[in-house]
């Protein structure tokens, strides 16, 4: 019920899309990494999955899509590949919301570590298939547990930040419907 007070649901998509803006913003910086540097975590991954798991009528499908295939395109990655990694890592991940409403935070992390790794090397692997030019393996590895290791980071801004939190065991929205 006190979600229907705050932003609501078109209020918390351009939430998400001005975070998303601003992420990428940031990644297309001309900051570029010197040989030896560390991966940055993605932390656009990190929020995506987040909010899936939060609240998931806030990222369908379509948003998750638009967003990534953007970030694609502006950061010369393959067109659509990792947009399609990243939509069905988050459509397995939103299957299994219900679920995970009343595992332990820990489990939930565990889960979405899972995803990611899977996720980098089905990406790995398309690359390869189609013999298409790829960070090196340390790299993408480095950059996956980095994207593990802040996922409670961001999953704790967004709760303390934004009021995102799971939506509770029978809780219904502003509509009636069940959550």
């Amino acid at each position: 019920m006190a979600e229907g007070a705050g932003l609501g649901l078109l209020g918390h998509r351009m939430l998400y899309l001005g975070l998303a803006g601003a992420l990428l913003f940031v990644a297309i910086l001309p900051l570029g990494l010197s040989p030896g540097e560390l991966p940055p975590p993605d932390l656009m991954l990190a929020l995506t999955f987040a909010w899936v798991l939060r609240r998931p009528e806030y990222v369908p499908a379509w948003l998750i899509v638009a967003v990534f295939l953007t970030q694609d395109l502006m950061t010369l990655r393959p067109p659509g590949l990792w947009a399609l990694m990243v939509l069905l890592g988050a459509e397995f991940l939103r299957q299994r919301e219900p679920l995970t409403r009343e595992l332990p935070f820990w489990l939930e992390w565990v889960l979405v570590g899972a995803v990611i790794v899977a996720m980098m090397a089905l990406n790995r692997l398309v690359l390869a298939i189609v013999m298409s030019p790829q960070p090196g393996f340390g790299f993408s590895f480095l950059q996956s547990l980095f994207t593990i290791a802040i996922y409670p980071a961001v999953v704790a801004l967004s709760y303390l930040g934004l009021g995102l939190r799971k939506a509770a065991t029978g809780e219904i929205d502003a509509k009636g419907r069940r959550l």
